[in-house]
């Protein structure tokens, strides 16, 4: 189920500002579990699930993914049709080379960015670093028929393509970070079996691509006791560092570090210890570049942990994942909100009056 789920919302398009293409089949697949769900100013999708139907809970907590993917806008268009960007949020040049885009423009415009061929290129051009200055879309179109359909500043996504790969590795554009969002709906699924005594409070989030917009606004809002923040972090790869990386199919990261409540991360750890759950340490000393980062410090502090679903080739369009640690992360959060508000009473002179 998760991997049909998780299919569904890669082949979806959301740049930072433009979720709201997003919102209805988040908050459909919200509506299946939550009380109430509903989208704010930001396109931030909110779905509420009441521990007692009949009156709330002591505790809130909120769980946190977004759901904007790194994209493009159209700058200019030439006298010969060809369509130049610029990158919304980070997007490494070197990707861009023979990628199928979709300009979202009046209508849906197909396009293929291109480049100089490398017999054209001169000695000193090799030597130097490629830059989205070099780069252009091929629509096949004139400059007047461009002119007709599209306009300056729409957005460009990536072409969706969805790859299963062996051991239940699968492979798409935005898994960064629809997985996350993925996994709340499979942490609603698992927590129908068990008892929770916290209201929780799930969020796909937006703009986090480019600062962290709707988990700022929306943890606001809501003002939860603590919250849950589900990213992905970096995986395993040719040219890293296993200090840089986590392992694909050996579970869930845990953060700790500044950005982390010590205490429920600590919690997280003995849970995934009870449940036989492997996981992974994220040792983050300072940014985590998450939705934590905001959410920690909204209103007058927030108690925040994060789990990252390890992912190989972030900000790519072939971001490569397990969906046994996607399973994993919602096996991990539902248990950990089993008995929160336990930890959480005993955390009382931790939590913002």
């Amino acid at each position: 189920m998760l991997k049909d789920i998780l299919k569904e919302l890669t082949q979806l398009y959301g740049p930072p500002g433009h979720e709201k293409y997003l919102v209805d089949s988040i908050s459909k697949l919200f509506s299946k579990y939550c009380d109430e769900v509903k989208v704010d100013k930001l396109f931030n999708v909110i779905g509420l699930k009441r521990a007692n139907p009949d009156k709330e809970a002591a505790f809130k907590v909120m769980i946190a993914a977004h759901v904007d993917e790194i994209a493009m806008m159209v700058t200019e268009i030439d006298k010969k049709g060809f369509i130049k960007f610029a990158p919304v949020g980070g997007i490494d040049p070197r990707i861009l080379l023979s990628q199928e885009v979709i300009i979202h423009s009046r209508k849906e415009v197909y396009g293929v960015i291109g480049a100089k061929p490398p017999h054209l290129i001169s000695e000193e051009e090799k030597k130097k670093a490629v830059s989205v200055e070099d780069f252009y879309i091929d629509t096949g179109m004139s400059e007047n028929e461009a002119k007709d359909i599209i306009d300056i500043g729409d957005t460009i996504t990536f072409k969706p393509y969805w790859s299963e790969l062996q051991n239940e590795f699968v492979s798409s554009k935005s898994l960064d970070n629809r997985a996350g969002v993925a996994s709340m709906i499979g942490i609603l699924e698992e927590i129908k079996h068990l008892k929770h005594e916290v209201d929780i409070i799930c969020v796909a989030t937006s703009q986090e691509e480019v600062g962290l917009r709707g988990a700022l606004v929306s943890a606001y809002g809501i003002n939860p006791d603590a919250a849950i923040v589900i990213d992905g972090c970096h995986g395993d790869m040719p040219g890293l560092d296993k200090e840089e990386t986590y392992t694909l199919g050996k579970g869930p990261a845990i953060a700790i570090g500044p950005n982390i409540q010590p205490e429920l991360a600590e919690y997280l750890k003995q849970v995934a210890k009870c449940e036989n759950i492997p996981y992974q340490i994220d040792v983050e000393p300072g940014n985590t570049g998450t939705d934590a980062w905001g959410i920690q410090v909204s209103r007058s502090g927030i108690p925040t942990v994060l789990v990252s679903i390890p992912l190989r080739y972030m900000h790519s369009t072939v971001e490569t994942i397990s969906i046994v640690d996607l399973k994993n992360t919602s096996r991990l959060v539902a248990h950990f909100l089993k008995r929160l508000d336990e930890k959480l009473e005993g955390m009382k002179c931790f939590l913002r009056n």
